[in-house]
Parts: structure tokens; C-alpha cells; sequence
């Protein structure tokens, strides 16, 4: 089993001084290699009109993207309340706010409340999140078209640099911990959901880019 790790400790990891430098990052350079491919992706086949749902959004660098090429609402739901704040000072900033949800607190937690999109974004969140089953698995069934997902590589290296990181953690004696989830138990999770792979695993700079779809229902397939 997974350590847990409490929802406060997102607010300590993640923390004000943290947002506003990549939200700096983000104004002068804007949007990294893994938000501009979950956005690509996300949105190859139309955001005329999507609603959107970016889980742990970050700055907003995701959903900022999609609501430039027409998606029509986005909820962000953060465990960070300080990402929140600099992802609601953006939009502020580009005159996007009012179509924008700000949602503070744990995304699984949260799930039963919170609406079913059109599209929705995991970027580079899973490795933050112990129990990638109930995060990947509610993800996925609250996406009506497409699911996109930033990930480390399945590999032993990363998984012994994220045990050193997390050894710094437990010396420190912060609550936070990163986790090296296997692509196979990501896929299986969405699968179990209804999604499947809408192409294969694709490299992103020092990410992994897992893509997954909805099945279209039609009336000769019922």
C-alpha cells in the first residue's frame, strides 16, 4: 500500500513561493514540452465548445491552452491552494476568469461532486498521488471524450531517484511523498473506467504521454 499522504501536505510542498516562480516561468516562457502535449492532444479532435476539467492544474497552463482554441468552461481542481491562487491570478490576468472554476482540495475526495468533462487533464500529477487507481480510475470516469496524462518513465532509475527523494522527505519530516506508478496500472485503471488507448505511449522530453478515448457509441454498435 501506498504511504498516505494528508491533503495539507500539498499546500507545504507545493507552496506559494514554488507557484509564483513557475507562474513567472510560465508569463515570460509560457506553457513547458508536457502542457503543450496534453493540450495537443487533448484537443486534436476539436475544443470548439469542450468543457475541460484540469486535475491538479498547476498555474493553468493546460486549460489556459484550450480555453485560447475554444473550449467553452474549465474546472480546476488543486490540492495546492497557493497553485490555485496563481491559476486564478492568470486567468484574471487574461480576461478568462469567468470561465474558469476554481475547485481547492483533493481531487479524489472530491470526485462525487465534481461534473463529468469533455476533456480532462492529469499533467505530471499522478506521480504525486499514492493511490493512482482511484485517481486514474475517477479521471477516467468523469471524461465524456478524452483523457491525457504526463507521467515518469516506467523505469528502475526513476523509481530509485524518487525513493531517494522521498527518503530526503521522511528525514526532513515532511508528509509528502512522489510515487512511480507502472503505465500498466495507469492503463488498467482507465480501461476499468470505459477509456481506451487512443495511441501508443509517447515521449515528451523527460515525460511520458499516455492518451486515452471514449468509444463512440452508435446505433449499429447497440
Amino acid at each position: 500500500m501506498p504511504e498516505p499522504c494528508c491533503s495539507s501536505c500539498y499546500d507545504s510542498a507545493f507552496d506559494g513561493r514554488l507557484a509564483q516562480r513557475e507562474l513567472r516561468e510560465y508569463r515570460r516562457k509560457g506553457p513547458g514540452r508536457a502542457s503543450r502535449a496534453i493540450a495537443e492532444a487533448l484537443g486534436r479532435k476539436g475544443t470548439e465548445g469542450r468543457t475541460v476539467l484540469d486535475i491538479g492544474g498547476g498555474v493553468g497552463a493546460v486549460h489556459q491552452q484550450l480555453l485560447a482554441r475554444g473550449a467553452a468552461r474549465v474546472t480546476d481542481v488543486d490540492a495546492s491552494r497557493a497553485y490555485l491562487e496563481a491559476a486564478r491570478a492568470e486567468a484574471e490576468r487574461v480576461g478568462l476568469a469567468d470561465r474558469v472554476r476554481f475547485e481547492y482540495g483533493d481531487f479524489v475526495s472530491m470526485a462525487p461532486g465534481i461534473e463529468a468533462a469533455d476533456l480532462v487533464a492529469l499533467d505530471r500529477v499522478v506521480c504525486c498521488y499514492g493511490d493512482v487507481d482511484a485517481l486514474v480510475g475517477l479521471a477516467a470516469a468523469r471524461t465524456r471524450r478524452r483523457l491525457a496524462i504526463t507521467i515518469p518513465p516506467d523505469a528502475w532509475p526513476v523509481r530509485a531517484v524518487i525513493a531517494v527523494g522521498n527518503s530526503w522527505y521522511r528525514l526532513t519530516r515532511n508528509a509528502y511523498r512522489a510515487y512511480a506508478h507502472s503505465h500498466e496500472r495507469v492503463i488498467a485503471a482507465a480501461e476499468a473506467a470505459g477509456l481506451v488507448p487512443a495511441g501508443p505511449i509517447t515521449s515528451v522530453g523527460w515525460w511520458r504521454l499516455l492518451v486515452f478515448e471514449r468509444p463512440i457509441r452508435t446505433a449499429d454498435a447497440e
